[in-house]
């Protein structure tokens, strides 16, 4: 299935549910009229490139791709199809598209038609454009594979009028997930509709090549989805409210954070579905922004309960527009310090766990991100995000505090769950995927026996437990089961602003038998 991203400046709009055409040899792809992104009917057939953060994880790969030399290294080559003798040239278009992102603008064309012809050889690409600007800057078409060549190395020559060289050599792999065109300047007025011809050199690769672009079989969905990128704007959104924090700086931070909580915390295999936030018992949301109770975030800034960061539909992934609040100079003094002992804590964390490198490189880049002046009162945007940087690193080392903890327990000889009574054990669940993160929590569980002598039951389960020992064997025995919860925080953004809702009761604390 192919999506539909358009992106001016940052801001997002997604669409999707593409129709094929009746011709056999001609796979057609018109997009239907737009339809609103947060309706049902739209949010229950997201495309797999309709998700939050996107666009940011493609500049993202565009700039971790280049090592310190200024050069593509070899996985990189792979992973955008380059081709070694191509490898200076797209290395510079790389560094260009990352450095100025803030500039460009990005069109997801309207419509795609894919065409075959048989004696030739060659699959014809047409892509049109949805309200082409009149001028674009060194534009560069970017197909995201979905579902990449699995069958050995495959060497295509894309050849178009509108490709700058004409033709350009592409090397594809099981492991090529982006390919990049470079485009023509256009001086005047764009031609709204882009005419580009792939072949490969071997004609017996060329059901390979049909294969990646429209699938196995004629006729099937198309397998990329194609995104125009190109320097035009200014990199300012018009449509975030004035004296709100740009909207690509809002979304930056929250896609880097997307990344850091991807890699920091430890990777688990569901086989069950995802459990729906929206599904649990909640207290009324409250608004997070210039409005918000000093009360409440001076709670939630020394909250040791999990966070869980996420979007209420697709209509609000982007633009970030919200994200403000208006500290008092003690409350800011107290974030600030927080902050600063919760980092040391994810240095060791860091240093001691088996954390990625790309998780140290993603907090460097939060903590620019949200950096505070250490003098002057920082702005509301840079408040916002440290909360939410905060918010975020002491969800992480909650959660390493609690697997040492349990680490702890069962290697000692004396304690009472490694003997099978009663106790807290951990127990992870995946959350739904419409999420900045994490993708998981982990909410325990009790395990253990609850025969006699009790160490950690109530009067009621004692005299129950006597009661049967006595040859009342009828009653229900008791049962070990959490006694002391704590809180899910969520912190949600949708079309209105930025909310915070409370999910009581949500993780177990410490059990007993009941």
């Amino acid at each position: 299935m192919l999506g539909l991203l358009v992106l001016y400046s940052e801001a997002l709009t997604l669409c999707w549910t593409l129709q094929p055409a009746q011709d056999p040899t001609v796979t057609e792809y018109s997009l239907p009229s737009a339809k609103t992104p947060s309706s049902p009917s739209s949010s229950s057939a997201a495309a797999p490139h309709a998700a939050p953060c996107f666009v940011e994880d493609i500049f993202a790969a565009l700039r971790d791709g280049v090592g310190d030399s200024g050069e593509l290294t070899n996985s990189s080559l792979v992973l955008f199809g380059f081709c070694s003798q191509s490898a200076r040239s797209s290395a510079s278009v790389s560094l260009d598209l990352a450095n100025k992102k803030s500039s460009l603008e990005v069109l997801h064309p309207a419509a795609v038609h894919v065409s075959e012809e048989e004696e030739q050889g060659t699959i014809t690409l047409t892509f049109d454009l949805p309200r082409p600007p009149s001028l674009m800057t060194n534009p560069v078409l970017l197909l995201v594979f979905e579902n990449p060549l699995a069958r050995g190395d495959l060497e295509v020559a894309f050849t178009s009028q509108f490709l700058q060289p004409n033709t350009q050599a592409v090397c594809i792999s099981g492991d090529t997930q982006y390919v990049l065109l470079t485009g023509k300047s256009s001086e005047g007025s764009v031609n709204d509709r882009w005419q580009i011809t792939a072949q490969t050199k071997l004609p017996h690769m060329k059901q390979n090549l049909k294969s990646i672009l429209i699938g196995e079989k004629s006729g099937s969905n198309i397998s990329m989805s194609p995104l125009l990128l190109f320097s035009g704007g200014t990199g300012t959104d018009t449509r975030c409210a004035s004296g709100s924090p740009p909207a690509s700086l809002q979304t930056s931070f929250l896609c880097e954070m997307k990344r850091f909580l991807g890699a920091v915390l430890p990777q688990e295999h569901f086989t069950s579905p995802p459990l729906p936030l929206d599904s649990l018992q909640s207290l009324p949301p409250l608004s997070l922004g210039l409005s918000s109770s000093e009360t409440l975030l001076a709670v939630m800034i020394n909250s040791t309960a999990p966070t869980v960061f996420g979007f209420t539909s697709w209509g609000s992934v982007l633009p970030v527009c919200h994200g403000e609040l208006a500290l008092s100079a003690a409350l800011l003094e107290e974030l600030r310090q927080r902050l600063d002992q919760t980092l040391v804590q994810m240095t060791e964390i860091i240093r001691e766990e088996e954390v990625s490198l790309g998780a140290k490189e993603s907090l460097g880049r939060l903590k620019e991100l949200s950096a505070l002046q250490e003098k002057e009162h920082a702005t509301g945007g840079s408040q916002f995000r440290v909360f939410l940087l905060l918010k975020a690193l002491q969800t992480v080392a909650q959660t390493y505090d609690a697997q040492r903890k349990l680490r702890a327990t069962r290697a000692d000889p004396s304690s009472s769950v490694r003997g099978g009574v009663c106790g807290l054990k951990a127990l992870t669940v995946s959350l739904t995927k419409l999420l900045v993160g994490p993708s998981s929590a982990n909410i325990n569980n009790c395990h253990g026996s609850c025969t006699f002598p009790l160490t950690n039951g109530n009067n009621h389960a004692i005299l129950l437990n006597s009661h049967i020992e006595t040859g009342n064997a009828d009653e229900r025995s008791p049962c070990c089961v959490p006694v002391a919860y704590e809180a899910l925080e969520v912190v949600d953004w949708n079309a209105d602003g930025t909310f915070i809702s409370i999910k009581p009761d949500a993780v177990a604390r410490e059990c007993g038998c009941r």
